[in-house]
């Protein structure tokens, strides 16, 4: 992708944007399993509660979002503290530029500067490719280094199909015996202005 991007965190202003760019993810793939598209007050909500701790990025091309990515808590406990789930949607017409490797590689950045260690994504997949599900994000995952760990068979079903979904993960270091804290990413933005 030759076009200048640029990457900042994602802000409140940035909701409407965010959400067209989901929207059709929801309505038209089976790449999300939400089956109605969030109110805009919930799609906030979901960014504001994100940036408490961690990262929710956008990349801009002329001064639009063409896509987004972001950690969320891999699971509640403490002890998977140094675990996130890392998610990326791009505007259609910019998947499969480049876009999407650049994001994740600035997501792992921050990440890595919170002390987290372990990238998990939750893909779905088929074993039939159809209209509304491919398996290029797990593709996509591959070359970014992850590696499938896990394979659930039929959990979801949405256009009266049901898709499989599989875990996939990646390691941003070495596992200490003792792990430095994890840095909430509000505490991190606070060291930058």
């Amino acid at each position: 992708m030759n076009t200048n991007v640029s990457i900042r965190m994602a802000t409140e202003g940035d909701v409407d944007e965010i959400l067209k760019i989901y929207s059709p993810y929801v309505s038209d793939t089976a790449i999300t399993f939400e089956y109605a598209i969030p109110s805009i007050a919930e799609f906030s909500r979901r960014i504001k509660d994100t940036l408490q701790m961690y990262p929710y990025i956008v990349a801009l091309v002329e001064k639009n979002i063409v896509g987004y990515a972001y950690a969320s808590a891999f699971k509640e406990r403490a002890a998977y503290s140094w675990a996130v789930e890392t998610t990326i949607y791009l505007k259609q017409d910019y998947r499969g530029k480049g876009l999407g490797k650049k994001l994740y590689l600035a997501l792992e950045e921050i990440l890595k500067r919170q002390n987290i260690i372990n990238l998990n994504a939750c893909i779905a997949y088929t074993s039939v490719e159809d209209v509304h599900l491919d398996n290029t994000s797990m593709a996509f995952h591959e070359q970014l280094g992850y590696s499938k760990v896990a394979h659930f068979t039929k959990c979801g079903y949405k256009f009266n199909t049901w898709y499989d979904m599989i875990w996939m993960e990646k390691m941003l270091g070495e596992h200490p015996d003792a792990p430095n804290p994890v840095i909430p990413i509000v505490e991190i933005q606070a060291l930058r202005t």
